[in-house]
C-alpha cells in the first residue's frame, strides 16, 4: 500500500540539478525534509502545540493547531504509515490557517512516541509494518472516539458544527472507521491514496462508512487503481446505494503517496488538486 518506487528518480533529478549529492538527499529526506507547501491566501493566525490525549489504551502524543481566536470546526487527521512528522504538522497547520481546529495524531502511540519512522518517509516499509499491523478495527474505533471527545472539550472547537476526518495511505480506512465510530459527529470523510478501503470482510471500512451520514472524498492514486481497478466501482456503487454524497476520482499521473510534501512521489499539481477538493468538501459538509 505504501511504495517508494520514485525515490531513486527524485534523487537523480535533484543530483542532476546540482541541488544535493546522493548522500545529502538521503540525509535530508531521512530528517523529514518537507517541500514548501503553497501559502494559504488570507491565512488566519493560528496557535499550535504538542498535546497529549488520554485514550482507554494510554496517552497519545498529537499535534494540535487552530485559529488563534474564535471557534472552528474540528478536523481529525490520520497520517500514513510514516506517522506524525514535520510534513503532517505542516499540512495540519495549513488546514488550520483556512479556518479549522486540527488534531494530527500519532496512531502508533501504544508502542512509540513520534517520530516513529527513523528515516522519515525514506524509512523502509518493512520496518514499519509491525506498527501498522498492531492496529485493528477495535483500536481504530476506540481511538477515534477518544480523539473526537478530546476535540469537543477544546474551547477552539465549534460544537455546533460537524467534524471532518481525513486519512492518508493506512489512514484512509481509519478515517472511514472514524465516521462509523462517531456517526453523529462526523460529517465529512476524506481518503487520499488510502489502502484497504475495500475488503471482502463484513466489517470492511467502506461498508462501515456507508452506514453513516457523512459526505466523502476519495482520491485514488493512478498506480493503486491499476492494481485494484474494481475498487472505485465498488465504492461508487456502495455509496450511491446508501445515498451518500461521494466524490471518487483516480488522480492521473499521481503515484501512491503523492500528497505529503516529504514523499518521494510528491506531486504538487495533483496534491493541490486534492487540497482544493478537500476544502470544497469541508466547506459544504462542515458549514
Amino acid at each position: 500500500m505504501c511504495d517508494q518506487d520514485h525515490f531513486e528518480d527524485d534523487r537523480q533529478e535533484y543530483e542532476a540539478r546540482g541541488l544535493v549529492t546522493r548522500r545529502q538527499f538521503g540525509v535530508l529526506l531521512g530528517a523529514g525534509m518537507v517541500m514548501a507547501l503553497p501559502q494559504v491566501t488570507n491565512a488566519v493566525a493560528v496557535t499550535e502545540s504538542d498535546v497529549t490525549v488520554m485514550t482507554p489504551d494510554g496517552t497519545a502524543d498529537c499535534y494540535f493547531v487552530h485559529p488563534a481566536t474564535g471557534t472552528a470546526p474540528a478536523v481529525l487527521v490520520w497520517p500514513d504509515i510514516f506517522g506524525l512528522r514535520p510534513a503532517f504538522r505542516q499540512m495540519g497547520k495549513r488546514l488550520a490557517e483556512t479556518g479549522y481546529s486540527v488534531l494530527v495524531v500519532n496512531p502508533f502511540y501504544r508502542v512509540q512516541k513520534a517520530p516513529t519512522a527513523a528515516q522519515g518517509s525514506a524509512t523502509p516499509i518493512p520496518q514499519l509494518m509491525p506498527l501498522a499491523q498492531a492496529l485493528n478495527e477495535t483500536t481504530q474505533m476506540t481511538d477515534a472516539k477518544a480523539f473526537i471527545a478530546w476535540l469537543d472539550q477544546q474551547a477552539s472547537v465549534a460544537k455546533n458544527r460537524k467534524v471532518g476526518t481525513q486519512g492518508y495511505c493506512m489512514g484512509g480506512p481509519i478515517a472511514f472507521r472514524t465516521a462509523a465510530a462517531v456517526p453523529d459527529r462526523v460529517g465529512a470523510v476524506a481518503s487520499f491514496h488510502g489502502g484497504g478501503l475495500v475488503t471482502d470482510m463484513p466489517n470492511s471500512p467502506h461498508l462501515q462508512a456507508a452506514k453513516t451520514k457523512a459526505q466523502l472524498l476519495i482520491a485514488i492514486a493512478a498506480n493503486d487503481d491499476m492494481q485494484r481497478p474494481n475498487e472505485k466501482t465498488v465504492l461508487k456503487e456502495t455509496f450511491a446505494k446508501a445515498n451518500l454524497p461521494a466524490e471518487i476520482e483516480v488522480y492521473t499521473g499521481a503515484a501512491h503517496g503523492w500528497c505529503p510534501p516529504d514523499s518521494g512521489v510528491y506531486n504538487e499539481g495533483q496534491a493541490e488538486k486534492a487540497w482544493s477538493r478537500l476544502l470544497a468538501l469541508y466547506g459544504k459538509a462542515l458549514a
